[in-house]
């Protein structure tokens, strides 16, 4: 199966160089800056104490001589145009999308441009990032990732990257209730990402406060309210999952935005996780009005970011 990676950054560069490391024909889709990093140094990534370091294939936009089987799909919401106009000469007649983004607002774009029958839903729990010298690292302890098609029948490409993936050392699950899947993912993330980014800490020292464990239970309670709305109220485990997560007095974990924030990045996923998720509530009638002050919040931040 050929393989097309949008990208060698954080998530995509994981990916597949894992796949790669499993005998999988995988190409990266990359621009010229990161093109020379991989033709230099090869593609390295820093995992549980180890380094794993190997030259990659690499095309630049423009230069895709033909469609791929699979193209994984990895960026942030707001270059997703682009995107799609990067990996539109590789999507053949036969070739499926794997999207890894946040949310559900790309699947409007995704299924536009190509079709509905071609998207499947992705969906990843991990922490990487991805260091100005081109090295990812992958700072939590699992990494789990979840892909499946969204209403017909599993393309032959499903069972193929599952059979891929169980050559790597990645947890990797083809599932048959993926949109239930990234609703959960979606509700944990967006009421993660409201709490750290509107309080601008961690959630250990979001809990060291007085009101950090209401707000956080009210933030849960809100993007439940809208999954339930929809008919994707969190299952118990990944509900009981998020709380824990949310609320736990030692965690140290903020929300990828709030890494951003703190580094003083000026583009945001805010209107992809916290937006999206408002408008949908606004239009089953419900209230979210921590989650919409979290954004506002960071609407705020974004236009001074841009003005500055």
């Amino acid at each position: 199966m050929r393989i097309l990676v949008l990208g060698a950054g954080a998530i995509g560069g994981y990916y597949g160089l894992h796949l790669a490391e499993a005998g999988a024909d995988v190409s990266f889709l990359v621009r010229d800056r990161r093109a020379a990093q991989l033709a230099r140094d090869g593609l390295v990534v820093a995992s549980r104490g180890q380094e794993l370091r190997r030259p990659v294939r690499h095309v630049q936009a423009g230069r895709i001589e033909a469609p791929a089987d699979l193209v994984l799909l990895t960026c942030k919401a707001y270059d997703l145009d682009g995107a799609l106009d990067a990996i539109a000469p590789a999507v053949g007649p036969e070739t499926i999308v794997l999207p890894l983004l946040n949310g559900l607002a790309h699947f409007d774009a995704l299924d536009a441009r190509f079709g509905a029958g071609r998207i499947l839903g992705g969906a990843c729990y991990i922490a990487v990032t991805l260091t100005p010298d081109g090295t990812i690292h992958h700072a939590s302890p699992g990494d789990l990732i979840l892909f499946g098609p969204r209403a017909a029948a599993a393309p032959w490409q499903v069972e193929t990257l599952t059979t891929l993936f169980a050559a790597t050392p990645i947890t990797a699950r083809s599932s048959t209730t993926i949109l239930q899947d990234l609703w959960e993912k979606w509700c944990m993330l967006a009421a993660g990402a409201a709490l750290t980014c509107l309080m601008r800490g961690t959630v250990g020292e979001i809990m060291a406060t007085d009101a950090g464990p209401g707000i956080a239970d009210a933030l849960i309670s809100e993007c439940r309210a809208i999954a339930d709305a929809h008919g994707h109220a969190p299952r118990p485990p990944s509900a009981t999952q998020t709380h824990r997560m949310l609320t736990d007095p030692a965690s140290r974990w903020a929300a990828s935005m709030m890494r951003d924030i703190d580094a003083g990045l000026p583009r945001l996923e805010a209107d992809a996780i916290l937006g999206d998720l408002i408008r949908r509530g606004t239009a089953a009638g419900i209230a979210a009005p921590l989650l919409t002050a979290a954004h506002c919040n960071l609407q705020v931040y974004a236009a001074r970011a841009a003005n500055a």
